[in-house]
């Protein structure tokens, strides 16, 4: 298998990279930012690649936030944003449940376990909701509880999607409800099985570990809306109706970021070494991908010859 070429230092390959492609695909933690320190250099990075006529476009997996709240966090961080230049795995999710899943007539709720970006964008596109920010189940589950969920008088009759993404007030009321709902047949999605999520140097759990207690109970794998979903690649492409072949995957985890690009057959690929994957990594006889190229730091492409 080729090994990345590593462009740090070299302006001559840093502007051929540039040159090759019209689009980049950037992911935002731990290739712009970890949780709120933006790294040095990300706004002069950007700006020179705007200059050279590419498109960007925000890919993110945090399911958090929603598109809005993205763009106020790069606007706060100094980066200019359109709030169509960014596509984020709660968004995906709610294209995914309104254009693409048929669900049966009756059956057209979600059950959220996650924080409000999900809200926001199942809003966007007029889809019913339980669950998520809920007060109602930030609690721990009572006696009273099990007898009710347990026959079903808990549970909303039309929810038909279980939907899974990082939730900060994950507990045993949340996690007994979404097996009820698989065990009654409710579609399951994740919005992104990200093992952990990189904040403030360091790694915390990430959305996968939300969604593997019920992936053990119910014995049944979710279907993932964001990296490496190519559900998530169709959804992107179909919106910026972008040329695979002049596009290029920018990212720091070899299993979500650079898979994502690989698998969707993109021109390139192209790992930092900012966040979770190291060189070692792909150099591995079980790596899940392999970059084209690779950088220290995304602000080393400020090294182009201009």
């Amino acid at each position: 298998m080729a090994q990345p070429k590593y462009l740090t230092g070299d302006s001559a390959a840093i502007n051929e990279f540039i040159d090759r492609f019209d689009v980049f695909l950037l992911d935002c933690d731990g290739v712009l930012w970890s949780g709120d320190h933006l790294f040095e250099g990300i706004v002069e990075t950007l700006e020179l690649l705007r200059s050279r006529g590419k498109r960007v476009v925000f890919v993110t997996n945090n399911s958090t936030k929603s598109r809005q709240d993205y763009q106020k966090k790069l606007t706060a961080l100094g980066i200019p944003s359109d709030i169509e230049e960014i596509f984020a795995s709660a968004y995906s999710s709610a294209v995914y449940i309104s254009r693409i899943l048929k669900l049966p007539e009756g059956k057209n709720k979600v059950f959220v376990i996650g924080e409000s970006g999900i809200e926001t964008e199942l809003r966007t596109e007029n889809i019913p909701f339980v669950g998520g920010t809920d007060p109602a189940l930030r609690r721990d589950i009572t006696p009273e509880d099990y007898g009710k969920i347990a026959d079903g008088s808990m549970l909303d009759p039309e929810v038909g999607v279980v939907l899974a993404g990082l939730d900060f007030h994950i507990n045993y009321l949340k996690l007994s409800l979404g097996f009820q709902y698989l065990q009654r047949g409710a579609k399951f999605l994740a919005t992104n099985l990200d093992s952990t999520l990189p904040n403030s140097h360091s790694f915390f759990p990430g959305a996968g570990s939300i969604s593997i207690p019920l992936v053990y109970m119910s014995g049944q794998q979710p279907l993932s809306l964001g990296k490496p979903s190519q559900a998530m690649m169709d959804a992107i492409e179909g919106k910026f109706q972008l040329d695979r072949a002049r596009t290029c995957m920018v990212g720091d985890r070899l299993n979500t970021d650079i898979q994502f690009g690989v698998e969707g057959g993109l021109g390139g690929t192209l790992a930092v070494l900012t966040g979770v994957s190291k060189k070692e990594h792909w150099e591995a006889k079980d790596a899940p991908a392999v970059p084209a190229y690779y950088v220290d730091k995304l602000s080393d492409l400020r090294g182009a010859r201009l």
